[in-house]
């Protein structure tokens, strides 16, 4: 079950974590990539990959719209 549902990711900090999720009956951690700040990785859903994790400051871009992660707060 392939899409073209293409979807962006910015780095707005270095260290960025884009952590890519297999489908199926038990969800795994499969591909993991590294973007520093000013980094973009363009991205596509699979037949293997169903979710997408994101850590660190980031924009997104999708068909949908766009949102920007914050990152961890300070407290």
């Amino acid at each position: 079950m392939s899409t073209n549902d293409f979807f962006v990711i910015k780095a707005m900090e270095d260290g960025v974590n884009v952590i890519g999720l297999t489908r199926g009956s038990d969800t795994r951690f499969h591909h993991s990539e590294k973007l520093d700040k000013g980094e973009v990785m363009i991205a596509q859903f699979t037949d293997h990959t169903s979710a997408v994790k994101i850590r660190g400051k980031a924009t997104i871009q999708t068909s949908h719209g766009e949102i920007t992660n914050e990152g961890e707060m300070d407290l």
